[in-house]
């Protein structure tokens, strides 16, 4: 089994819109998620977070809390690249609260992300998006389990 740790950002404006980067890798690989992504070699991961919600949004962030840790495994024959298929993939996801310090919404140029919005709760509801937004919104009580 492999072994990714990650960290992302649940960041929400004063009117409780979320923002969410769209990711892609292949084809059918993508949908919106948290800002965030793999840590570098040695990083903390609050500083990379950081790193990852300006590389993915253009802002400049601020962590104000640890949320939680989600454990999150692909099963080997799930794995989008062929040359990594029939290996087990286990995700640490390290998902923090943070919030806008400065900068301009910007898209990638170049990257795993090709767009990045802020969207209101509903409008998320009716988004095709990755199952770590909701752990993130669950993590930070904007989505009960009662609610999905």
């Amino acid at each position: 089994m492999e072994l990714r740790v990650a960290a992302y950002a649940v960041i929400t404006d004063q009117d409780g819109r979320m923002l969410l980067p769209h990711w892609h890798v292949s084809g059918t690989a993508k949908g919106w998620t948290l800002p965030g992504g793999g840590l570098d070699p040695g990083e903390d991961p609050a500083d990379g977070v950081v790193r990852e919600v300006f590389e993915e949004s253009g802002y400049q962030a601020e962590v104000q809390e640890l949320l939680g840790i989600d454990n999150f495994i692909i099963p080997g024959e799930r794995r989008i690249h062929p040359s990594e298929r029939g290996t087990p993939l286990q995700n640490l996801r390290i998902i923090y609260r943070a919030r806008v310090t400065g900068g301009s919404l910007t898209v990638e140029p170049e990257g795993s992300t090709d767009d990045v919005r802020w969207f209101s709760h509903p409008e998320i509801d009716a988004l095709h998006r990755v199952s770590l937004v909701d752990v993130g919104r669950r993590f930070a009580g904007l989505l009960t389990d009662a609610a999905h």
